[in-house]
C-alpha cells in the first residue's frame, strides 16, 4: 500500500503485539492458541481513522497451542493445510467509527484459500510516545468466525454426544503500531 498525502505508514511492533484464538474442545473446555509470525501494511489517516487501510498476513505454520501433536494436526490438510495455503490474510474493506476510540472493521479474511467478509470490533488507544521517542498507537481487535466457513471442517463425534472441535472461533488481537519517520 502506498500512503496518500493524508495518511502515514505504520508498522507492527511484534514484541508488543499478539494474535490469539480460542475454540471449544469436547464441548466443555476451551483451547487457546496463538500465531507467532505476522506482518501488515498499514496506512493510517490520523485525522479520520475510518479512512485508514490495512492488509495483514499471518504465517499459518506459526500456530501454537502449546501441544506439538495438536499443532502438527492443525498444520495438516485436515485443517490449515499449510503446505498448500501457508498464509492467512485479512484486508480491510470498511472501517466505521462506532464511538469514542471504537470502530467496526470489515474486511476480507482468507483462510485455506477461501475468502469471506468478516467484521471485527476494535478499540484504538493513543497516540503516545514510546521511550525511544516514536509515536505509537494500540489497537485491540475482537471477533468471531465459524471455522467451517473457511473449509476447516475436520471433526470427530464424541461418544457422549457433540463434537471434538467447536465451530465458533473467538479471535483476539492486540497490536502496538509504530509510526514510520
Amino acid at each position: 500500500m502506498s500512503a496518500s498525502p493524508a495518511t502515514s505508514t505504520w508498522v507492527i511492533d511484534p514484541a508488543h503485539s499478539s494474535i490469539e484464538f480460542a475454540v471449544k474442545h469436547m464441548v466443555i473446555t476451551t483451547v487457546r492458541g496463538t500465531f507467532s509470525r505476522f506482518e501488515a501494511d498499514l496506512d493510517i489517516d490520523e485525522t479520520d481513522l475510518a479512512r485508514s487501510r490495512a492488509a495483514f498476513r499471518i504465517d499459518a505454520a506459526s500456530i501454537d497451542t502449546r501441544q506439538p501433536d495438536r499443532d502438527n494436526h492443525l498444520r495438516s490438510a485436515d485443517f490449515f493445510d499449510v503446505a498448500n495455503h501457508p498464509t492467512i490474510t485479512f484486508s480491510t474493506t470498511n472501517i466505521e467509527r462506532t464511538g469514542a476510540g471504537t470502530y467496526r472493521i470489515t474486511g476480507d479474511l482468507t483462510i485455506r484459500g477461501t475468502t469471506r467478509p468478516v467484521t471485527f470490533d476494535a478499540e484504538v488507544h493513543g497516540p503516545a510516545k514510546n521511550p525511544f521517542g516514536k509515536t505509537v498507537v494500540a489497537l485491540s481487535v475482537t471477533g468471531k468466525i465459524n471455522r467451517k466457513d473457511f473449509g476447516l471442517t475436520w471433526n470427530a463425534p464424541l461418544e457422549a454426544g457433540g463434537w471434538l472441535v467447536g465451530d465458533e472461533v473467538r479471535i483476539n488481537a492486540d497490536f502496538e503500531l509504530v509510526k514510520n519517520a
